[in-house]
Protein backbone atom coordinates (compact mmCIF):
# COMPACT_ATOMS: atom_id res chain seq x y z
CA UNK A 1 0.00 0.00 0.00
CA UNK A 2 1.32 3.47 -0.85
CA UNK A 3 1.86 5.96 1.95
CA UNK A 4 -1.39 7.42 3.26
CA UNK A 5 -2.60 11.00 3.27
CA UNK A 6 -4.07 11.61 6.73
CA UNK A 7 -6.64 14.06 8.07
CA UNK A 8 -7.02 14.23 11.87
CA UNK A 9 -10.07 15.56 13.70
CA UNK A 10 -9.65 16.48 17.38
CA UNK A 11 -5.88 16.69 16.93
CA UNK A 12 -5.29 19.09 19.83
CA UNK A 13 -7.59 17.44 22.37
CA UNK A 14 -6.80 15.38 25.45
CA UNK A 15 -6.02 12.14 23.63
CA UNK A 16 -5.77 13.69 20.17
CA UNK A 17 -2.60 15.54 21.17
CA UNK A 18 -0.87 12.24 21.93
CA UNK A 19 -2.16 10.59 18.76
CA UNK A 20 -1.05 13.52 16.61
CA UNK A 21 2.38 13.64 18.27
CA UNK A 22 3.00 9.95 17.52
CA UNK A 23 1.78 10.31 13.93
CA UNK A 24 4.16 13.25 13.44
CA UNK A 25 6.97 11.24 15.05
CA UNK A 26 6.29 8.49 12.49
CA UNK A 27 5.81 10.89 9.61
CA UNK A 28 8.21 8.90 7.40
CA UNK A 29 5.46 6.26 7.27
CA UNK A 30 2.94 8.72 5.81
CA UNK A 31 2.75 11.05 2.84
CA UNK A 32 0.61 14.00 3.92
CA UNK A 33 -0.52 14.87 7.45
CA UNK A 34 -3.27 17.44 7.98
CA UNK A 35 -5.46 18.44 10.92
CA UNK A 36 -8.92 19.94 10.82
CA UNK A 37 -9.56 22.59 13.45
CA UNK A 38 -12.08 25.29 14.25
CA UNK A 39 -11.32 29.02 14.11
CA UNK A 40 -11.72 29.22 17.90
CA UNK A 41 -9.18 26.42 18.44
CA UNK A 42 -6.86 28.06 15.94
CA UNK A 43 -6.82 31.08 18.24
CA UNK A 44 -6.96 29.31 21.63
CA UNK A 45 -4.22 26.79 20.78
CA UNK A 46 -2.15 28.91 18.45
CA UNK A 47 1.19 27.81 19.93
CA UNK A 48 0.33 24.10 19.70
CA UNK A 49 -0.87 24.41 16.11
CA UNK A 50 2.14 26.55 15.17
CA UNK A 51 4.43 23.79 16.46
CA UNK A 52 2.58 21.25 14.31
CA UNK A 53 2.89 23.53 11.29
CA UNK A 54 6.65 23.71 11.86
CA UNK A 55 6.68 19.89 11.74
CA UNK A 56 5.15 20.00 8.27
CA UNK A 57 1.54 19.38 9.35
CA UNK A 58 -1.10 21.19 7.31
CA UNK A 59 -3.67 23.14 9.34
CA UNK A 60 -7.15 23.23 7.80
CA UNK A 61 -9.73 25.50 9.44
CA UNK A 62 -13.47 24.96 9.27
CA UNK A 63 -16.67 23.95 11.03
CA UNK A 64 -16.90 20.21 11.66
CA UNK A 65 -20.70 20.40 11.44
CA UNK A 66 -20.68 21.94 7.95
CA UNK A 67 -20.52 19.48 5.07
CA UNK A 68 -18.95 21.94 2.62
CA UNK A 69 -16.07 22.68 5.02
CA UNK A 70 -15.42 19.02 5.73
CA UNK A 71 -15.71 17.75 2.16
CA UNK A 72 -13.33 20.50 1.02
CA UNK A 73 -10.85 19.30 3.67
CA UNK A 74 -11.19 15.75 2.29
CA UNK A 75 -9.52 16.76 -0.97
CA UNK A 76 -6.36 14.71 -1.50
CA UNK A 77 -6.99 12.69 1.69
CA UNK A 78 -7.48 8.92 1.86
CA UNK A 79 -7.48 8.23 5.63
CA UNK A 80 -9.48 9.90 8.42
CA UNK A 81 -8.39 9.67 12.07
CA UNK A 82 -10.90 10.96 14.59
CA UNK A 83 -9.94 11.86 18.14
CA UNK A 84 -13.07 13.88 18.92
CA UNK A 85 -13.85 14.00 22.63
CA UNK A 86 -16.63 12.18 24.42
CA UNK A 87 -18.90 15.22 24.40
CA UNK A 88 -18.98 15.40 20.59
CA UNK A 89 -18.68 11.70 19.69
CA UNK A 90 -21.94 11.79 17.71
CA UNK A 91 -20.45 14.44 15.41
CA UNK A 92 -18.56 11.57 13.80
CA UNK A 93 -21.73 10.12 12.27
CA UNK A 94 -22.02 12.73 9.51
CA UNK A 95 -18.23 12.59 9.08
CA UNK A 96 -18.55 8.86 8.41
CA UNK A 97 -21.38 9.42 5.93
CA UNK A 98 -19.55 12.22 4.10
CA UNK A 99 -16.38 10.12 3.99
CA UNK A 100 -18.27 7.15 2.54
CA UNK A 101 -19.63 9.32 -0.27
CA UNK A 102 -16.18 10.76 -1.07
CA UNK A 103 -14.41 8.34 -3.47
CA UNK A 104 -10.86 9.21 -2.40
CA UNK A 105 -11.53 8.44 1.30
CA UNK A 106 -10.66 4.78 1.87
CA UNK A 107 -10.18 4.39 5.63
CA UNK A 108 -11.75 5.78 8.81
CA UNK A 109 -10.41 5.33 12.34
CA UNK A 110 -13.10 6.54 14.78
CA UNK A 111 -12.61 7.93 18.27
CA UNK A 112 -12.89 4.59 20.08
CA UNK A 113 -9.89 4.89 22.39
CA UNK A 114 -10.92 3.69 25.84
CA UNK A 115 -13.32 1.11 27.24
CA UNK A 116 -14.57 -1.70 25.00
CA UNK A 117 -18.17 -0.77 24.18
CA UNK A 118 -18.98 -4.30 22.97
CA UNK A 119 -17.17 -6.23 25.70
CA UNK A 120 -20.21 -8.32 26.64
CA UNK A 121 -24.02 -8.46 26.43
CA UNK A 122 -24.50 -5.76 29.08
CA UNK A 123 -22.19 -3.31 27.29
CA UNK A 124 -24.98 -2.14 24.98
CA UNK A 125 -26.89 -0.78 27.98
CA UNK A 126 -24.06 1.22 29.57
CA UNK A 127 -24.81 4.96 29.41
CA UNK A 128 -21.31 6.13 28.43
CA UNK A 129 -21.28 3.73 25.46
CA UNK A 130 -24.36 4.96 23.63
CA UNK A 131 -22.86 7.52 21.26
CA UNK A 132 -19.89 5.31 20.34
CA UNK A 133 -22.30 2.47 19.57
CA UNK A 134 -24.14 4.76 17.15
CA UNK A 135 -20.86 5.61 15.43
CA UNK A 136 -20.05 1.90 15.03
CA UNK A 137 -23.50 1.35 13.54
CA UNK A 138 -22.90 4.18 11.06
CA UNK A 139 -19.56 2.69 10.01
CA UNK A 140 -21.09 -0.75 9.56
CA UNK A 141 -23.67 0.75 7.21
CA UNK A 142 -21.09 2.26 4.87
CA UNK A 143 -20.59 0.83 1.38
CA UNK A 144 -16.92 1.28 0.58
CA UNK A 145 -15.25 2.62 3.71
CA UNK A 146 -12.73 0.47 5.58
CA UNK A 147 -12.42 0.99 9.33
CA UNK A 148 -10.89 -0.36 12.52
CA UNK A 149 -11.50 0.30 16.21
CA UNK A 150 -8.54 0.99 18.51
CA UNK A 151 -9.78 -0.19 21.92
CA UNK A 152 -7.26 0.64 24.64
CA UNK A 153 -9.00 0.34 27.99
CA UNK A 154 -8.55 3.15 30.56
CA UNK A 155 -5.71 5.62 30.28
CA UNK A 156 -3.05 5.11 32.94
CA UNK A 157 -2.35 8.85 32.94
CA UNK A 158 -5.74 10.06 34.15
CA UNK A 159 -6.28 11.08 37.81
CA UNK A 160 -8.43 8.20 38.98
CA UNK A 161 -5.74 5.71 38.14
CA UNK A 162 -2.25 7.05 38.56
CA UNK A 163 -3.16 10.52 39.72
CA UNK A 164 -4.49 12.40 42.72
CA UNK A 165 -8.23 12.69 42.07
CA UNK A 166 -10.08 15.66 43.54
CA UNK A 167 -12.95 13.31 44.42
CA UNK A 168 -11.41 10.03 45.59
CA UNK A 169 -14.66 8.04 45.61
CA UNK A 170 -13.61 6.75 42.21
CA UNK A 171 -10.14 5.78 43.43
CA UNK A 172 -6.92 7.75 43.75
CA UNK A 173 -3.16 7.53 44.08
CA UNK A 174 -2.08 10.74 45.85
CA UNK A 175 1.71 11.04 45.80
CA UNK A 176 1.98 14.19 47.94
CA UNK A 177 -0.47 12.85 50.52
CA UNK A 178 0.97 9.31 50.35
CA UNK A 179 -2.63 8.08 50.25
CA UNK A 180 -4.41 5.58 48.01
CA UNK A 181 -8.07 4.73 47.61
CA UNK A 182 -8.39 1.35 45.91
CA UNK A 183 -11.48 0.02 44.16
CA UNK A 184 -12.98 -3.39 44.88
CA UNK A 185 -10.82 -5.66 46.99
CA UNK A 186 -7.68 -4.28 45.38
CA UNK A 187 -6.93 -7.61 43.71
CA UNK A 188 -8.95 -7.23 40.50
CA UNK A 189 -6.77 -6.96 37.40
CA UNK A 190 -7.16 -3.93 35.12
CA UNK A 191 -5.51 -3.41 31.74
CA UNK A 192 -4.26 0.15 31.30
CA UNK A 193 -2.81 2.15 28.41
CA UNK A 194 -0.34 5.00 28.67
CA UNK A 195 -1.59 7.91 26.55
CA UNK A 196 1.60 7.99 24.48
CA UNK A 197 1.07 4.29 23.76
CA UNK A 198 -2.46 5.07 22.54
CA UNK A 199 -0.87 7.28 19.91
CA UNK A 200 1.56 4.53 18.97
CA UNK A 201 -1.31 2.03 18.70
CA UNK A 202 -2.97 4.29 16.15
CA UNK A 203 0.26 4.52 14.14
CA UNK A 204 0.70 0.75 14.24
CA UNK A 205 -2.91 0.18 13.17
CA UNK A 206 -2.43 2.52 10.21
CA UNK A 207 0.87 0.96 9.17
CA UNK A 208 -0.46 -2.61 9.58
CA UNK A 209 -3.82 -1.90 8.00
CA UNK A 210 -4.36 -5.25 6.31
CA UNK A 211 -4.26 -6.87 9.75
CA UNK A 212 -6.16 -4.07 11.52
CA UNK A 213 -9.07 -3.38 9.18
CA UNK A 214 -12.51 -4.59 10.17
CA UNK A 215 -11.38 -5.41 13.72
CA UNK A 216 -11.87 -4.05 17.21
CA UNK A 217 -8.23 -4.22 18.25
CA UNK A 218 -7.81 -4.91 21.99
CA UNK A 219 -4.63 -3.06 22.91
CA UNK A 220 -3.01 -2.07 26.20
CA UNK A 221 0.28 -1.12 27.84
CA UNK A 222 0.17 -3.37 30.92
CA UNK A 223 -2.18 -5.20 33.29
CA UNK A 224 -2.00 -4.86 37.08
CA UNK A 225 -4.15 -4.93 40.20
CA UNK A 226 -4.72 -1.80 42.32
CA UNK A 227 -2.60 -3.37 45.05
CA UNK A 228 0.24 -3.99 42.59
CA UNK A 229 0.02 -0.39 41.44
CA UNK A 230 0.12 0.81 45.05
CA UNK A 231 3.13 -1.39 45.77
CA UNK A 232 4.97 0.23 42.86
CA UNK A 233 4.13 3.72 44.15
CA UNK A 234 5.41 2.72 47.59
CA UNK A 235 8.57 1.23 46.10
CA UNK A 236 9.36 4.36 44.09
CA UNK A 237 8.50 6.84 46.84
CA UNK A 238 10.19 4.78 49.57
CA UNK A 239 7.19 5.14 51.92
CA UNK A 240 4.23 3.10 53.10
CA UNK A 241 0.98 4.78 52.11
CA UNK A 242 -2.33 5.12 53.91
CA UNK A 243 -4.84 2.88 52.14
CA UNK A 244 -8.62 2.83 51.95
CA UNK A 245 -10.87 0.55 49.92
CA UNK A 246 -14.15 1.26 48.14
CA UNK A 247 -16.05 -1.97 47.59
CA UNK A 248 -17.76 -2.71 44.31
CA UNK A 249 -21.13 -2.30 46.02
CA UNK A 250 -20.12 1.12 47.36
CA UNK A 251 -18.91 2.11 43.92
CA UNK A 252 -22.23 1.08 42.39
CA UNK A 253 -24.07 3.17 44.97
CA UNK A 254 -21.91 6.22 44.18
CA UNK A 255 -22.53 5.62 40.48
CA UNK A 256 -26.31 5.44 40.88
CA UNK A 257 -26.33 8.60 42.99
CA UNK A 258 -24.17 10.44 40.47
CA UNK A 259 -26.52 9.67 37.58
CA UNK A 260 -29.63 10.43 39.65
CA UNK A 261 -28.27 13.83 40.69
CA UNK A 262 -26.54 14.61 37.36
CA UNK A 263 -23.18 14.87 39.07
CA UNK A 264 -20.14 15.51 36.86
CA UNK A 265 -18.37 12.27 37.73
CA UNK A 266 -21.27 9.99 36.72
CA UNK A 267 -19.61 8.82 33.51
CA UNK A 268 -16.24 8.20 35.13
CA UNK A 269 -17.85 6.23 37.98
CA UNK A 270 -19.63 3.98 35.48
CA UNK A 271 -16.37 3.37 33.65
CA UNK A 272 -14.54 2.68 36.91
CA UNK A 273 -17.23 0.19 37.89
CA UNK A 274 -16.87 -1.56 34.52
CA UNK A 275 -13.11 -1.78 34.97
CA UNK A 276 -13.45 -3.01 38.56
CA UNK A 277 -15.80 -5.74 37.32
CA UNK A 278 -13.07 -6.97 34.95
CA UNK A 279 -14.29 -5.27 31.78
CA UNK A 280 -10.79 -4.66 30.40
CA UNK A 281 -9.55 -8.25 30.45
CA UNK A 282 -9.18 -10.57 27.46
CA UNK A 283 -7.75 -14.02 26.77
CA UNK A 284 -5.12 -12.25 24.66
CA UNK A 285 -4.28 -8.74 23.58
CA UNK A 286 -3.84 -7.78 19.92
CA UNK A 287 -0.68 -5.67 20.33
CA UNK A 288 1.58 -8.16 18.64
CA UNK A 289 -0.76 -8.50 15.63
CA UNK A 290 0.07 -4.91 14.62
CA UNK A 291 3.66 -4.80 15.85
CA UNK A 292 2.87 -2.82 19.01
CA UNK A 293 4.52 -5.02 21.61
CA UNK A 294 6.91 -2.41 23.05
CA UNK A 295 4.80 -0.49 25.57
CA UNK A 296 5.14 1.53 28.77
CA UNK A 297 5.49 -0.70 31.85
CA UNK A 298 3.78 -0.34 35.22
CA UNK A 299 7.04 0.99 36.67
CA UNK A 300 7.39 3.49 33.84
CA UNK A 301 3.81 4.69 34.16
CA UNK A 302 4.13 5.16 37.93
CA UNK A 303 7.40 7.04 37.47
CA UNK A 304 5.65 9.43 35.07
CA UNK A 305 2.72 9.84 37.48
CA UNK A 306 5.00 10.71 40.40
CA UNK A 307 6.88 13.25 38.30
CA UNK A 308 3.65 14.84 37.06
CA UNK A 309 2.07 15.10 40.51
CA UNK A 310 5.17 16.58 42.14
CA UNK A 311 5.44 19.15 39.36
CA UNK A 312 2.01 20.58 40.23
Amino acid sequence: MSKSNLLIFGATGAIGSYITAEIVHARASFNRIAVFTSPSTLSAKAEQLSALREEGVEIITGDVTKKDDVVKAFEGIDTIISALGRGVIAAQIPLVQWADSTPNIKRFLPSEYGTDIEYGPSSADEKPHQQKLKVRAALQQTKDLEYAYVVTGPYADVPFFLGAAANPRGGTFDVKGRRAVLLGDGKGRVSLSDCSDVGKFVVHALTHWECAKGRALKLNSFTATPEEILAEFERQTGDKWAVEYISLEQLKAFEAEAWEKSQPDATSLTLQRIWTEGGTLYDRRDNEDIGAGDTVSLAGAVQKAIRAQLAR
